[in-house]
């Protein structure tokens, strides 16, 4: 009967012939390749050098000095070539040995490397879906109210009689600059008047165009860099969101608690303080920090955004008695009211 082959056991090193010799460390020590090759250059070389002085002619009877000295360099010439070439298989297994445990060391700091960004991961992950998932809640119950308010609303202001589509957005800004500055008399006198800027063309000229399609946000665009007190605004709004976007802050990655209408009537009747801190709704640490280190190391952007949350305050004091609730709350979800935001959580404005 043939004999059945044991099976190997897992991990197992065939090559290896285990003496049960233990190193320092603990570690079983087994005769390898390296050994292998030098015992049997060694043996080669013994049997070699001890053929030749044996097949040699027999040394003529001499002084005993020189006898002696002639069996030192024979045992040198013997053993000195077996030393050496166990001299080398030593420290070709000390430098494997070496490269093993710097091997085993990498492996185990990119295993412990791993398990901390997995145990940061997993508590992230853990907290994550509740939190979003209210959140979302919070977010769609809010957006469903908030269209609930202005469908109510201009249902009620088409019921009275005001004219939704056409109402201006800035009468007594817009007055107050054409009585500071009078028509030019190189005007054509047949000339008639642009109409006013709109409440609706004024709320999309804040929030920019879409895409390259957006023919309705480039024509409200248009039509309020050519009003004299709004142009200002879109000016000043471009400007600030040019420098707020080379340090990879972007409008539409924010997502601001919103403050009710009521607390934006607030900041436009002069209040400040605790009273309107809900309009500081923008939260996101990375883009408050990048800000507040632009702030205070960049002297044009800081000359920028004060600039530019001057213009929006007075702007908006003649917008919002103007407006209405649910146009109050289409202007604060625009590009520029989120700008807003930021920089007056970044500057204290809403503290």
């Amino acid at each position: 009967m043939a004999q059945e082959k044991k099976p190997e056991k897992d991990g197992a090193k065939p090559p290896s012939i285990d003496l049960g010799v233990f190193g320092r460390d603990g570690r079983e020590w087994s005769i390898t390749s390296i050994e292998i090759m030098a015992l049997v250059l060694s043996l080669l070389w013994i049997g070699g050098t001890g053929l030749f002085f044996l097949l040699r002619e027999p040394m003529t009877e001499g002084s005993s000095g020189l006898n002696a000295l002639a069996l030192v360099i024979t045992l040198m010439a013997i053993f000195l070539p077996v030393a050496v070439i166990w001299v080398a298989a030593v420290s070709i297994r000390s430098a494997r040995i070496m490269r093993e445990e710097a091997a085993r060391l990498q492996a185990a700091i990119d295993a412990m490397r791993h398990t901390y960004l997995d145990h940061i991961q997993n508590a992230g992950l853990a907290v994550k879906p509740s939190v979003e998932a209210k959140l979302q809640r919070i977010e769609a119950a809010q957006k469903q109210a908030e269209s609930a308010i202005a469908t109510f609303t201009r249902h009620r202001e088409r019921e009275g009689g005001d004219p939704d589509p056409g109402k201006p957005a800035l009468n007594s800004a817009r007055s107050k600059a054409e009585a500071i500055q009078p028509s030019l008399a190189l005007e054509a006198a047949g000339a008639p008047p642009a109409p006013p800027l709109t409440v609706e063309e004024f709320i999309r000229a804040l929030n920019f165009p879409e895409d390259m399609d957006d023919k309705p946000g480039f024509a409200a665009l248009r039509r309020a860099l050519q009003d004299p007190v709004a142009g200002k605004l879109v000016r000043a709004a471009q400007d600030i969101l040019t420098l707020l976007s080379q340090d990879g802050i972007y409008m539409d990655d924010l997502v601001p608690r919103k403050a009710p209408p009521s607390v934006w009537r607030r900041f436009a009747a002069g209040e400040r303080g605790p009273a309107i801190s809900a309009l500081g709704g923008v939260h996101d640490r990375s883009s408050l920090a990048l800000a507040s280190g632009r702030m205070r190391k960049d002297p044009v952007f800081r000359d920028t955004a004060h600039h530019f949350l001057r213009v929006f305050d007075q702007i908006f004091s003649d917008f919002a008695p103007n407006a209405s609730d649910a146009e109050i709350a289409a202007l604060s979800d625009t590009r520029t009211a989120r700008a807003f935001m930021l920089l007056g959580r970044v500057t204290g404005t809403f503290s």
